[in-house]
């Protein structure tokens, strides 16, 4: 890619890798070439067949149960589920939800010695085992970019009392049929953000084996995890309040500075009609992207254009949005590529194009918000180059591919 330059900024954008990629290196493998007296490296596995959704989620879940060895006189384990998410976003999905029910449904009816419990901190003081697991879009290699032929399904068994990792499980399941629509909580979420906590618990999942440790992250982080799980469960109900003081219960704790809890906090606010204490959030919640170095908006488009949605639901709190967007980064003085991306529905030529065209109206309007930002800004359209999801769906489930996103890059003097 070429790279883009303006008077004061050299750009140099050094993108964290996805913790979502294939099993790789990157996870513990070894790259080093075995010495030339050794016998040849065994081939790698085949990747598992591509199944419907509903054997591909049985398959790993009994896969996951079947590996797991229980301590000699143990009659019953505690088990809780922290809830399935999407591997790139971290998002939990309709998709993800119906597989934890269905793996809980398993575990009471063909292995009885799981005792199945609530994801809540009185389970939690049982030290139980729990149970995480990722859904992600892949390529027939097994890459989360290009073509998506399948969702792979990761599930690992950890034990808190000995902070390692007790079995895992594998399959693949096909695109169709699966409902990938993110739940409401997610769905909402105005911002996304590489958030290391969500990066912990795909980790635990992606890229480890039997008697790992649990990543620490996790595992410090995992008493917020159930509070937060507790909130979202409220907000996709309806139940805003209750939403809210969960939200607050989980920002109180020392892993509470994270995605989740400040999206919860500006949705729950925004939807109790409290806009002070929602615009707060959303200004912590945009100092916190801008610390990541990446802050990823979902702005609502017409179709085709550069404009936003003319719905006031929808698109009524951007103009806070790019206020805060620009105080952010003006406060720290901050240089900002405004990346514009697309889903994989449609022409790459035309794709390319529109990014581009909708990060630099984009940009504009952060502009006029503060016009210290004019030589502190540019504009880049990447396509469906890098999208998350990568489905080509162009409806809810991959909303995700359509972000604007304010990547913080080094300032040098023209």
């Amino acid at each position: 890619m070429k790279r883009k330059t303006i008077p004061i900024l050299a750009l140099a954008i050094g993108l964290a890798s996805s913790a979502c990629t294939n099993m790789s290196p990157l996870f513990g493998g070894s790259t080093t070439a075995p010495a030339p007296s050794a016998p040849a490296q065994a081939a790698a596995p085949a990747p598992p067949p591509i199944l419907p959704f509903d054997d591909a989620v049985l398959a790993a879940a009994n896969d996951v149960f079947a590996r797991a060895s229980v301590p000699a006189g143990t009659e019953r384990i505690a088990l809780v589920v922290d809830p399935l998410v999407d591997g790139m976003a971290g998002e939990q999905t309709a998709a993800t939800r119906a597989m934890g029910e269905r793996i809980a449904e398993l575990a009471r009816s063909r292995y009885p010695h799981f005792e199945i419990l609530p994801f809540d901190s009185a389970s939690l003081r049982r030290a139980p085992w729990v149970l995480v697991g990722t859904f992600t879009p892949v390529s027939a290699e097994g890459r989360t970019e290009g073509s998506r032929a399948a969702y792979r399904i990761c599930l690992a068994l950890a034990d808190l009392g000995s902070g390692r990792i007790v079995s895992k499980g594998l399959a693949r399941s096909q695109l169709e049929g699966v409902d990938g629509t993110p739940l409401a909580s997610f769905r909402d979420s105005p911002a996304w953000v590489r958030d290391p906590r969500v990066e912990a618990y795909i980790r635990t999942c992606q890229g480890t084996k039997a008697g790992d440790p649990i990543q620490p992250a996790y595992l410090d982080g995992i008493l917020t995890a159930s509070l937060i799980s507790q909130a979202v469960e409220a907000y996709n109900a309806g139940r805003y309040r209750e939403a809210l003081e969960r939200y607050e219960a989980a920002e109180a704790t020392p892993a509470g500075r994270q995605l989740r809890v400040l999206n919860g906090l500006y949705l729950a606010n925004t939807r109790l009609g409290h806009a002070e204490a929602a615009g707060r959030a959303f200004g912590r919640l945009v100092d916190f992207g801008l610390e990541q170095q990446r802050l990823a908006m979902k702005f609502l488009f017409r179709p085709g254009s550069t404009g936003f949605v003319a719905e006031r639901r929808l698109s009524g709190a951007y103009p806070m949005w790019l206020a805060e967007i620009a105080r952010g980064a003006a406060a720290r003085e901050a240089c900002l590529e405004v990346a514009g991306h697309a889903s994989r529905s449609g022409p790459e030529p035309l794709n390319e194009r529109l990014s581009l065209l909708r990060a630099e109206a984009v940009r504009g309007l952060l502009v006029a918000n503060d016009a210290r930002l004019t030589t502190r800004t540019i504009a880049a359209g990447y396509g469906s180059r890098e999208a998350m999801v990568g489905t080509g769906r162009g409806d809810a489930s991959d909303a995700m591919d359509r972000r604007v996103e304010f990547r913080v890059v080094n300032c040098a003097p023209a």
